[in-house]
């Protein structure tokens, strides 16, 4: 095996990795793991369109249609209209805000850890190189598969 395929070997096991920590987590806390991810980005205390979400976080329409309904039934999120277009922004509510510091909180401080060690390890510049391979990868996918 060449040293490039091998390079590639190494990124995508851990990318998978990553996924699957996610994943486990997210059982863990009992919550799906697409319900996790959806949490995850309306944590930020930002707006967001379920086109946003699905095109950012590859996210299929239809789960997160179904999460939102369900949150929103719940009390969780809040939907309000965004322009002129049929797209609607949401939100968490505080109940919602509530329930995802609750689910996150474990998840951020193992990520903040990590992060730390790492970047004094290794500098921040591996975001850099992992947002750009991420980029190429997508242009490559596109290209030539999608």
């Amino acid at each position: 095996m060449d040293a490039m395929q091998e390079a590639i070997e190494r990124v995508t096991a851990s990318l998978n990795k990553i996924d699957g920590l996610y994943y486990m987590g997210a059982r863990k806390l009992n919550v799906k793991d697409s319900a996790l991810s959806i949490l995850y980005v309306l944590n930020d205390g930002k707006s967001h369109s379920q086109k946003q979400i699905c095109e950012e976080w590859l996210i299929p329409k239809t789960t997160v249609n179904t999460i939102i309904r369900e949150w929103q039934k719940e009390g969780i999120v809040v939907l309000s209209p965004e322009g002129h277009g049929r797209e609607k922004t949401i939100c968490l509510t505080e109940k919602g805000r509530e329930q995802a510091q609750q689910i996150l909180a474990p998840i951020y401080r193992s990520e903040r850890a990590a992060m730390e060690r790492t970047v004094r390890e290794f500098s921040p510049e591996f975001i850099t190189a992992l947002e750009h391979f991420c980029q190429y990868l997508q242009e490559e996918f596109e290209r030539r598969i999608l």
